[in-house]
């Protein structure tokens, strides 16, 4: 597609003020290749929506269009309305380059590990590259700013309680590395907010969706696929990536700003999500609770591994104890806001399974 890069005066013209009167809009999309913001960047495009998305491999970006595709989006569609950028959210040179001629930033981009080795470059992704985005979008005078967070940054609630969205993160809480990258993430937000950039921060639960099975979520999801027999006797809450998807727009074309919103379509049982799977890819049902001492031991073997050999541990001793608390959210304020009903696991399931 032809990106106009339009001259700086179009910016500040008080006159004609193309930003103000909606005449002209450009997206900026992080993390196009992943979960949440293939299924975004597929929404854009049916909005008819010109979005530059950005992009690190070739590879990726083929698996994000395999993504895009299923929507019945043709290739003339995908030419049209999107410019494809490759570039690093830590790529300051070059991501100020990709800002140019934007108006609205959807940042989706992020790193997920529960591995140690991992954690100094999941709070540089996390962290900076986020610092990055809200501090380009402040000198480009983006009109708003829309931040993917999760449901790892918000805090524990009282028991019998739901977590909302002002819930916060107690000083006994013992946070993963993965909860401590996205709360600094979503300060670097909270602070652009106070300089004047208008933002809508998105705390989904566990988001389940077609597409990407390597990576977060998609692990799972195609661990569920194969028939997951054992499973940890949790309750947290789920949505699929398409509510989560549309939800970005919506609230972006809201008067909403400086707020924050939990998406959880459902609190479910690990055991729950299971059978439902199992039933849909007709594979035995799950029949084996984890029990603590099962991952304590598996968390030996981890350390011993890692030690003789380059194997990347999974587990750590801040995850195991969470994976037997329940965690109950509520949705109330996106829905009393927007008017919006989640799709249930049936609905969504259903939806994965005829598009894998």
């Amino acid at each position: 597609m032809r990106c106009f890069d339009l001259p700086q005066r179009y910016y500040i013209e008080k006159t004609i003020n193309f930003r103000n009167s909606y005449i002209y809009q450009m997206n900026l999309l992080t993390g196009a290749t992943g979960l949440v913001g293939a299924h975004a960047l597929a929404q854009l495009i049916l909005n008819k929506e010109q979005t530059r998305a950005l992009f690190r491999t070739e590879a990726k970006r083929q698996q994000a269009l395999a993504v895009i595709l299923k929507y019945d989006i043709s290739d003339e569609d995908l030419s049209t309305y999107v410019d494809w950028f490759e570039c690093d959210i830590l790529d300051l040179p070059k991501l100020d380059m990709a800002f140019k001629g934007i108006t609205h930033v959807y940042h989706c981009a992020g790193f997920i590990s529960n591995s140690p080795s991992d954690y100094k470059q999941m709070r540089k992704v996390n962290i900076e590259g986020t610092a990055n985005m809200v501090n380009l979008s402040i000198d480009f005078k983006i009109e708003k700013f829309c931040h993917v967070s999760s449901i790892a940054a918000l805090g524990k609630p009282l028991v019998g309680e739901k977590v909302t969205e002002e819930t916060p993160m107690g000083e006994d809480q013992k946070p993963s590395a993965y909860e401590i990258s996205k709360y600094g993430a979503e300060m670097e937000v909270w602070r652009a907010s106070q300089e004047g950039l208008a933002v809508v921060i998105l705390n989904p639960g566990i988001i389940l969706g077609d597409g990407f099975y390597d990576s977060g979520s998609g692990t799972l999801l195609k661990n569920l696929k194969k028939g997951l027999k054992v499973y940890p006797p949790k309750i947290t809450g789920f949505v699929g990536v398409y509510d989560v998807s549309k939800l970005m727009l919506q609230l972006m074309k809201s008067p909403v700003v400086n707020e924050r919103f939990i998406l959880v379509s459902e609190n479910l049982s690990f055991k729950q999500v299971a059978a439902r799977f199992a039933s849909l890819y007709d594979k035995p049902g799950p029949n084996i609770e984890l029990k603590p001492w099962m991952l304590y031991v598996a968390w030996c073997f981890e350390v011993l591994r890692s030690f003789l050999t380059s194997y990347k541990r999974h587990l750590t001793l801040e995850v195991i104890p969470s994976l037997f608390e329940d965690s109950l959210y509520s949705s109330g304020k996106v829905k009393e806001a927007l008017h919006f009903e989640f799709e249930s696991l049936e609905e969504f399931s259903k939806r994965i399974y005829e598009r894998s």
